[in-house]
């Protein structure tokens, strides 16, 4: 089999996103995957990667290090060694394949494909134009399956495009014994994050309702997970990483959740979401992908297609506007209803 780079540089969440076509690409090459820092522990979690690479990327990540030639020159001398035959630069719309395929070049890559809007000149070899031979306005594991395809990598026959990660580990010791419900309060930037006031609130009804509650969150929320996890939920904050996170969202009944890498692990497994979206970026683009879902948050809000980090708007309507109540009802809509289809809102 060839060898075959494929990039995704930033999130957890972005490179989950990015299973399906790691999948196609797999089904034709060995894979390795070059991420950044916080995609890395997702890319081991995607069927078909053989070696994950790590890489923090001055012109990617939201909290960037420096340019530094000595950093650039270890990427290089890294991906160079490792002889690949292709690369496969997955972006979302607001990113660009250039600066990246510089370094690919420089590192002896013969073929190189992604997304531009900008002339590539010789860095790639294979461009999807976004708006013209690329839709924009599809979900994220589409448009980069739509890249994998036209670098030569259609999805394998029997595959359906849903997230998958590998198989779980064993988290008994996590979770009850009973049906319980996951409420993960926490979002990579606060923009995304639903009032933890409120998540304490929908916590207690979800308890009351007879819906024992595991709260989850990284080593940095454990303040955060103990406040909305209160006195009746169980807080599990600090004590998963992304493969035990995997093994307690797929013994939930139901995940409450933004829009972060937990709500695309989620989906991964194939857990119901309810999806607290703040409409920052497009939902059509990042909502739970292909699982039984119900999204809250208004869609409309002056914030829309801000990509804003921190709320624009005084008191973050978007999603304050979400009653606990209306968490319960949906919690209690995904559980009773298996007829829920994978785009309801």
């Amino acid at each position: 089999m060839s060898r075959a780079l494929v990039v995704r540089l930033d999130g957890a969440g972005d490179v989950l996103l990015a299973g399906p076509a790691v999948r196609a690409i797999a089904a034709r090459a060995s894979v390795t995957m070059l991420c950044g820092p916080a995609g890395a522990p997702a890319a081991r979690l995607l069927p078909g990667v053989d070696e994950v690479l790590t890489w923090a990327c001055p012109w990617v990540l939201g909290d960037p290090p420096p340019l530094r030639p000595e950093d650039f020159a270890e990427v290089v001398a890294t991906i160079a060694a490792r002889r690949f035959d292709e690369a496969v630069v997955l972006t979302s719309f607001h990113q660009s394949p250039l600066p990246t395929a510089v370094a690919l070049r420089l590192a002896g890559v013969r073929r190189i494909s992604g997304a531009s809007v900008d002339y590539p000149g010789s860095l790639l070899d294979v461009r999807l134009r976004p708006g013209e031979t690329l839709d924009e306005d599809q979900p994220e594991p589409e448009r980069m399956l739509a890249i994998a395809r036209a670098a030569g990598f259609p999805a394998p026959p029997g595959d359906d495009g849903a997230l998958a990660v590998r198989r779980p580990p064993d988290v008994a010791h996590l979770r009850p014994a009973g049906p319980y419900v996951v409420v993960h309060p926490g979002a990579a930037v606060p923009a995304r994050r639903w009032p933890a006031p409120l998540a304490a609130q929908a916590v207690e009804l979800l308890v009351a309702a007879g819906r024992p509650v595991l709260v989850t969150g990284g080593p940095d929320e454990r303040a955060l997970t103990a406040e909305v996890a209160g006195r009746r939920g169980t807080d599990l904050g600090g004590r998963t990483g992304l493969a035990e996170l995997a093994g307690v969202l797929a013994g939930a009944s139901a995940v409450v959740v933004g829009n972060t890498a937990a709500a695309h692990l989620a989906a991964a497994v194939g857990t119901p979401v309810v999806s607290l979206f703040a409409p920052v970026v497009p939902a059509v683009r990042w909502r739970p992908h292909r699982v039984p879902q119900v999204l809250l948050g208004d869609q409309g809000a002056p914030c829309r297609d801000t990509r804003a980090r921190e709320c624009p708007v005084p008191g973050h309507p978007c999603l304050a506007g979400v009653r606990p109540t209306d968490v319960l009802a949906a919690v209690e809509q995904l559980i009773d209803d298996p007829e829920v289809p994978a785009c309801a809102s």
